[in-house]
């Protein structure tokens, strides 16, 4: 009988054992597997604004954040045209981005709204996530496999977005020199500024463009009075010998430069400043 009692708790123990192996194998692959959309975290439709230079008043009116994501299911290229085109136009008065430019853009790189990007992200123009994002995010293979893209919950917030990452970006700010109809200038210098590695990313624009006739919308906005070209500010120069207590923020605010334009015109890779150290200094004069 003892013997038989051995027995059976012998088997209840290692049945126990297998079970509770076999619980936490499964709990590993569960945690270890990425989802398939995250939250990194609260994003507004107008984050970043403040760090480019717009006309407030020709802001295209953005549509209330729905809360999720909404589908927004198009047809075709004209359909998608139609739709978006004026919202361009607000963008072109605002930024100085040739309306023409966005569209064509959009239409590449979401598929006129039907790509597979677009359809789970609402992202029409192939924005990654890049460093500073704090909206939710998607997985999507590009370049690489499994690359971060930025999602949205209405497409008319990704439209913005692009604005903003154009306008907000050392390295795109050349683009705004070029006349704001010219948009041959500006596909080449989308390519030259690097936002697409595809070498026949400017054709493929100014092919779009030309067969949609979407320079038409560039012509509207000009004719309505926007400034083709814009005009040069006229800047005195002078230095700045850094003395105890100076920070870059501190010299910011005293000539109502930026810290980001203060690094660039004296090469500096961090905040760093020493005692002594000449700084180079411009300030806009005032027209």
């Amino acid at each position: 009988m003892i013997r038989k009692w051995i027995a059976l708790i012998t088997v209840a123990l290692l049945l126990a054992s297998c079970g509770a192996k076999k619980k936490r194998t499964t709990s590993s692959k569960r945690n270890s597997a990425p989802t398939a959309t995250t939250k990194n975290g609260v994003y507004k439709p107008n984050d970043g604004l403040e760090g480019t230079k717009f006309n407030k008043s020709e802001l295209y009116p953005l549509p209330e954040d729905p809360g999720f994501f909404k589908k927004f299911p198009v047809a075709n290229t004209t359909e998608y045209i139609a739709e978006f085109h004026e919202m361009a136009q607000y963008e072109m008065r605002a930024f100085g981005i040739p309306a023409s430019i966005t569209l064509a853009q959009g239409i590449l790189e979401s598929g006129s709204g039907k790509g597979e990007l677009t359809l789970k992200t609402n992202n029409h123009f192939g924005i990654k996530c890049h460093t500073g994002w704090q909206g939710e995010f998607d997985f999507h293979d590009d370049d690489a496999k499994g690359e971060c893209f930025r999602k949205y919950n209405h497409p008319m917030f990704s439209f913005r977005d692009h604005s903003i990452f154009l306008a907000s970006r050392s390295r795109y700010r050349f683009l705004f020199n070029y006349a704001k109809d010219d948009y041959k200038k500006w596909a080449y210098g989308l390519k030259k500024a690097g936002y697409a590695t595809d070498p026949k990313y400017p054709n493929k624009l100014i092919y779009l463009i030309d067969k949609y006739n979407l320079h038409q919308y560039d012509r509207e906005v000009v004719k309505n009075g926007l400034e083709r070209v814009r005009n040069p500010k006229k800047y005195d120069v002078f230095t700045h010998v850094v003395a105890k207590g100076d920070t870059l923020y501190a010299l910011s605010r005293t000539y109502a430069i930026s810290v980001e334009e203060l690094m660039r015109l004296n090469n500096l890779k961090d905040t760093t400043l020493s005692i002594g150290q000449v700084l180079n200094i411009r300030k806009a004069r005032a027209n």
